[in-house]
């Protein structure tokens, strides 16, 4: 049983791999990605280092689902929506977008200020803090680290599955392609200071770190930013305030810079409160999964 489990396992990690190569379905592509920590929960006995390559498997998986829908950019140039998220902020911002009014207040033309950069690297520092909330559990308070990975990829799970229903274009797209005019344009400020920050180094590192770049509704930067500073703010008040301080923060970077909407935003903490608020009724279903993988592991390993 531990050498299928194996076997699923490294399926699960070629899969995605090798997708283009293969020219893999997306279908199959994620049942594999998302078998694998399944598997590996079967193929190894519970421990810390079980739990984060879990964890990874996960993300990988996830990686998977949110960049296929770019491995074709011109049939999801076809398929991505960019008016409506337009309509919706400029009622919020009662007739102006947000983000506009936030470069025209904020930014300078031609030039990206201190205040750019420091918004800037708050985005970047987004890669760091949704895992790194879940790395703190699973450090420091281990008896939440289980509840807390599992609040924090739902979210990752379920917001990845509206970027391959409802494909939505950023701002700075829709800038781009003539749907918003405004003056001064409205920028990419992260693009810019990126250029400038680390000069040749930057194309090769947004390639790699780009993935789908019209997958903006709703914001999994603000949503996974906000579970995290709910899940820190279970902890205790001083972690809770540095969490949605981050998350604050994160916020209006993400309109600033022109990479969200409001309504993206609003979206993405919409989602995060919906998985908190199904946690107790979906609470017996994963108990009852989780207990199943348990007794398969305990046979594998009997």
């Amino acid at each position: 049983m531990k050498a299928a489990a194996w076997g699923v396992v490294a399926a699960g990690v070629a899969a995605p791999a090798l997708r283009r190569r293969l020219r893999l379905r997306p279908p199959a592509v994620a049942v594999a990605a998302y078998a694998a920590p399944v598997a590996l929960c079967v193929a190894v006995r519970r421990s810390r280092t079980r739990d984060v390559f879990t964890v990874a498997l996960h993300m990988w998986a996830y990686l998977a689902l949110y960049e296929m829908p770019h491995d074709d950019p011109e049939a999801l140039e076809r398929r991505v929506r960019v008016r409506y998220p337009v309509l919706i902020d400029r009622v919020l911002g009662f007739g102006e977008l947000p983000g506009v009014r936030l470069q025209r207040a904020l930014s300078r033309p031609g030039v990206t200020t201190r205040l750019d950069a420091v918004l800037v690297w708050a985005h970047w520092l987004w890669f760091l803090v949704p895992h790194g909330t879940i790395a703190y559990l699973l450090a420091f308070h281990r008896d939440r680290f289980p509840r807390g990975a599992a609040l924090m990829y739902a979210v990752y799970d379920l917001g990845v599955i509206v970027y391959w229903v409802l494909p939505t274009a950023p701002p700075w797209y829709a800038a781009r392609n003539g749907a918003i005019t405004a003056d001064p344009a409205l920028r990419r400020l992260m693009v810019e200071h990126g250029e400038l920050f680390w000069r040749e180094r930057w194309e090769p590192l947004y390639s790699f770190l780009g993935g789908n770049p019209l997958a903006a509704m709703p914001s999994l930067h603000f949503a996974t930013s906000l579970m995290a500073a709910l899940l820190l703010a279970d902890i205790g008040p001083v972690e809770g305030a540095l969490g949605f301080g981050y998350a604050i923060t994160l916020g209006f970077a993400l309109v600033h810079l022109g990479e969200h909407y409001v309504v993206d935003l609003l979206a993405g903490g919409a989602l995060t409160l919906a998985v908190r608020r199904l946690e107790r009724p979906a609470g017996p279903l994963l108990s009852r999964a989780s207990r199943a993988v348990a007794e398969i592991e305990a046979r594998a390993h009997a």
